[in-house]
């Protein structure tokens, strides 16, 4: 099944499209299918409409196949919407566009290189939420959304915060890059529709007038704020974003796109034919860890439960405490104990509250009621040992840290 140039028309099902050339602002063009009818072939064609109509490439449906290694319209008898890529690679030098990531992602240059290499190689890999912030004007994080739409081209597409909560998303659910520039989805229920999305395999897709349809779903989330705080709701126990704030450009340069795309051909080969370095070890490839950066650690504590984030402070100052005075980096509890020093600090809770903090934190419990040592404050604000019996908790600064993210 070849496609024929000449006559831009094709078929797909009973339903047959034009293929038409969309011009751009850019001076580039766009390659969209609408609708057509085959009277209007007849009057535009005459007699020879009959011959057009056998050379017409015809599909049984559309199918969505992102590969930029081994591009295929024509896929097994469907009609692969996903569009080939405009720029042709070609070996070169890239050093603009290389100065430009390292300004971006800084030390973290290496995993963002393997970031992109891994979705331009392996498109359909689950990749973390990358969000790009800043207070400040003139960082460049629009700039490298735009060099990310020139590489990906139509594969590639640009929402605003209402799109996510609109119910109609077929102008996006079957995009590889779905960005959003001066984000502001604070609301739970926001960040929880994004998340689930960057590992979800199927999604429904929802056009106007249109029965809901299950579409296979590979989309890799991109977002920038000027917020740098509380953009989107990020549970404390997340591992699907990756934030970084970015520091505004050295020299302010009105040509720095048109330096970059000079250069996107020589990149573009540069990702094509590059060993990614980094093993996949997560289900969003990297690891939290590799992920993990003093932006995302202010955000989680941001939206961290009130009740969590005061049993943390109280337990941080007693295990200061006790290594100070008594030698000791471990603090052990039970429920009840935890809850009357949050009562102590004018602070209500019950023990359904805590029991739900505590499992977040996994940390070890006794499996029987055995004797141990904890530590209260007395009324002049010193801190005593008291030995207890029961199923106690145990935790160090470390742990602290770890669940600080700190």
């Amino acid at each position: 099944m070849n496609e024929n140039n000449e006559f831009p028309y094709i078929r797909v099902r009973t339903v047959l499209y034009k293929k038409i050339q969309k011009s751009l602002l850019s001076g580039d063009f766009v390659e969209c299918l609408s609708l057509w009818s085959l009277d209007v072939i007849r009057q535009d064609y005459g007699k020879k409409w009959i011959e057009l109509y056998e050379k017409m490439p015809k599909y049984d449906g559309f199918c969505n196949m992102p590969d930029h290694l081994n591009y295929m319209r024509a896929y097994k008898g469907f009609y692969n919407q996903y569009e080939p890529l405009s720029i042709v690679p070609v070996e070169g030098k890239f050093d603009f566009i290389m100065v430009f990531l390292k300004h971006i992602f800084l030390e973290q240059i290496d995993i963002a290189i393997d970031y992109l290499t891994i979705l331009f190689q392996k498109p359909t890999e689950r990749l973390p939420i990358l969000c790009l912030v800043s207070k400040e004007r003139g960082t460049g994080k629009t700039t490298f959304l735009n060099l990310l739409k020139e590489i990906f081209g139509a594969n590639m597409t640009y929402n605003n915060n209402e799109d996510f909560r609109s119910n109609f998303n077929d102008s996006w659910v079957n995009k590889l890059i779905i960005a959003v520039d001066e984000v502001l989805l604070d609301r739970k229920e926001d960040s929880e529709k994004i998340k689930n999305l960057s590992t979800a395999r199927s999604y429904k897709m929802e056009s106007k007038g249109v029965d809901r349809m299950e579409v296979e779903f590979f989309g890799k989330f991109i977002l920038c704020s000027n917020n740098e705080e509380d953009f989107i709701f990020i549970d404390p126990l997340e591992t699907r974003y990756w934030i970084r704030k970015v520091q505004p450009l050295p020299n302010a340069d009105p040509v720095m796109l048109d330096k970059l795309k000079a250069e996107v051909p020589a990149f573009v080969y540069f990702l094509k034919n590059r060993k990614i370095a980094c093993e996949k070890k997560s289900r969003m490839w990297f690891s939290p860890e590799d992920l993990t950066t003093d932006s995302l650690k202010l955000i989680k504590r941001r939206f961290r439960n009130k009740i969590e984030t005061e049993l943390l402070e109280i337990i941080s100052e007693i295990i200061s405490e006790i290594i100070d005075v008594f030698e000791l980096e471990e603090f052990n509890f039970t429920n009840k104990d935890v809850i009357e020093l949050l009562r102590s600090n004018n602070i209500k809770v019950n023990r359904g509250e805590i029991k739900r903090v505590l499992d977040n934190w996994n940390l070890r419990i006794q499996d029987n009621a055995y004797n141990y040592v904890t530590y209260k404050y007395d009324s002049s604000g010193v801190v005593f040992q008291l030995p207890l019996k029961g199923r106690y908790f145990s935790i160090n600064s470390s742990e602290i840290s770890k669940i600080l993210l700190v």
